[in-house]
């Protein structure tokens, strides 16, 4: 169905910009119930939500020819959580109301206040901006609110989040209240509906999050990884995917800086987004994503907000989101209007139920998946190499055939097509090997007629509190005890995994080396494994394997047995100093931890 009852220069606008028909909440906004009524609005990050209340506040700014009078006193105030946001906003409709010559002024924290206070002195229709800017020109006296018709919270839920309930309310106690309130939100919590009764007066309440796009255009992928492999898997994924640009979603911005450090060692064209960044360099990241130098971006949580790319095609959850809300958002970057994308969760082993909880939560069905192999990498490679070679370019002038000749009468066709393979495939980030997940069996159980493998004829058993009822599986104990013994995988021998908790052997020669390095490591960790412990045993388990009824011994705790985030120079983060074992083991620099 498309857009009606427009004025024809927003109508016109929409069709320049292939707008062909209202997305659900476009609709919503514009049905007579809506007209000259506050509106509370739940709608998915993606689905038009700037372009649906820029349709709504028309009346409140366009005169009958459907133009804008002269600029003066604000009549339309946008806030938005963050400067991102702020200025796609402001983008957004600058398009929209384009030729009617509505004025639009942004005012953002990490911008010229000056300039914006200039840009408010000369007049404008509508002002979008951050709260904490906005607050400060409102109370220095250069942003005038008397005169305000409209005032749109866009992502409403995120500003609270955010601790701008104070700013929000003294912005919107300067404004006259016969004004219309438009309140943009994922969700409705509590907080919201507050604020909502405070500053709406029978506001029509919309969602559409059942209705629109959502996560329709998404394609949710889950791989379930041993924690050490995690920076190998996002390495595989980019490789597999070969999407013109992903996003990498990190929790902190000391795990940004590292993962994008090490992908630019590695060789790819990627850029960082954090709350360390200034809005210039934020600026500079952004563009060089959208003039095509960058393909890769990896941020934060609040950096991303607001982003929008149109050539975004996969988003890869480095590091797990908090709760359903934040996985959606992240998500969210992908998939919009109407294109595909695709979504893939990292999942450390020990985090598979959780992850499983938090999907069933959304509603989301993922797709959980093995990490692409080499094979799956190259396999797709070969088809993008023969599709990017078979092209012939629109144009081949004189020099490059006489080169081609050249080539031609010096080496055969076929060492040219090779060459010319070779080349392609030199440009391309080499693919990572990811642990060899088969580890020990599933309890370390040897059969009987199968003596002691060479080098562990003489073995230290030690201990660990952790077992089958807490999803103990030699996948992920096993990089977690080369990480925090600083051993390789071969130096560890048999893995018994009880009830309640693990015992396992390292060969005698090395144990005193092993304890060494479990004390250097001693409570550094403060993540969910941190509380796993690691001690020696008095012998061998028996032949029932460990139990909680031999009781453990009263010695004190040597390691927490831990997986760590990101650090500078790959070291876990809060990890010391000291020697780190060599590059056949798994602590490599370049490793996420």
């Amino acid at each position: 169905m498309p857009f009606q009852n427009l004025p024809p220069l927003l109508a016109e606008a929409l069709s320049v910009r292939g707008y062909a028909a209202p997305t659900p909440v476009q609709a919503a906004v514009l049905q007579p119930d809506a007209e000259g009524r506050d509106l509370l609005v739940s709608a998915q990050t993606g689905s038009g939500k700037t372009v649906a209340f820029g349709l709504a506040m028309a009346p409140q700014l366009l005169g009958e020819d459907g133009r804008a009078d002269r600029p003066g006193a604000p009549l339309a105030l946008v806030i938005a959580p963050t400067r991102e946001l702020a200025l796609q906003v402001s983008r957004e409709l600058i398009w929209l109301y384009g030729k009617t010559g509505a004025r639009i002024a942004t005012c953002v924290g990490g911008m010229d206040a000056s300039k914006e206070r200039k840009a408010l002195n000369q007049g404008a229709h509508i002002v979008v901006g951050t709260p904490g800017r906005l607050r400060d020109h409102l109370e220095r006296g250069a942003l005038n609110l008397g005169q305000i018709k409209v005032a749109i919270l866009d992502e409403a839920d995120e500003m609270l989040d955010m601790g701008f309930r104070d700013d929000l309310e003294q912005i919107l106690d300067a404004t006259p209240e016969t004004r219309r309130t438009f309140m943009f939100s994922a969700t409705i919590p509590k907080p919201i509906v507050a604020l909502a009764k405070r500053y709406q007066r029978d506001a029509l309440r919309i969602s559409t999050v059942g209705e629109d796009r959502g996560h329709g255009d998404i394609a949710y992928q889950a791989v379930v990884v041993a924690p050490a492999d995690i920076e190998n898997a996002v390495v595989n994924l980019l490789r597999f995917h070969e999407a013109p640009t992903a996003m990498l979603f990190c929790a902190t911005r000391d795990n940004v800086r590292h993962l994008h450090a090490s992908l630019i060692e590695r060789g790819f064209d990627a850029v960082a987004l954090s709350g360390e960044h200034s809005q210039s360099e934020r600026n500079q990241a952004l563009q060089a994503l959208r003039d095509r130098r960058a393909r890769i971006c990896v941020a934060t949580d609040v950096a991303s907000r607001g982003i929008d790319l149109p050539n975004l095609s996969l988003v890869i959850h480095v590091e797990l989101p908090r709760d359903a809300e934040i996985l959606q958002h992240r998500s969210g970057r992908t998939g919009r209007a109407g294109k595909k994308g695709t979504a893939v969760l990292i999942v450390p082993y020990p985090a598979r139920r959780r992850v499983e909880g938090m999907l069933r939560g959304a509603r989301i069905n993922a797709e959980f998946m093995p990490v692409p192999s080499a094979a799956d990498i190259r396999r797709n490679d070969h088809e993008r190499l023969l599709s990017a070679l078979m092209v012939v370019p629109a144009e081949i002038d004189d020099e490059d055939r006489a080169l081609a000749a050249r080539l031609l009468a010096e080496r055969s066709p076929e060492d040219i097509a090779a060459a010319l393979v070779h080349a392609h495939r030199a440009k391309m980030p080499a693919v990572e090997e990811m642990l060899d997940n088969s580890g020990p069996p599933q309890r370390g159980e040897r059969p009987s007629n199968d003596g002691p493998r060479p080098g562990f004829e003489e073995t230290v058993w030690f201990r660990m509190d952790v077992g089958r009822r807490m999803n103990a599986d030699p996948r992920w104990l096993l990089p977690l005890l080369c990480r925090r013994g600083h051993v390789t995988k071969t130096e560890i021998g048999a893995i018994r995994i009880g009830p309640e908790e693990t015992m396992f052997e390292v060969p005698r020669a090395i144990a005193s080396r092993f304890m060494d390095a479990l004390k250097r490591t001693e409570g550094e960790d403060r993540s969910p494994e941190g509380g796993i412990r690691i001690i020696p045993a008095d012998g061998p388990p028996q032949s029932g394997g460990p139990s909680r009824a031999q009781g453990k011994p009263n010695r004190p705790v040597l390691a927490r047995a831990t997986v760590r985030p990101l650090g500078p120079q790959g070291r876990p983060m809060g990890a010391n100093n000291g020697p780190r074992s060599g590059p056949s083991g798994p602590h490599q620099r370049g490793k996420l931890r």
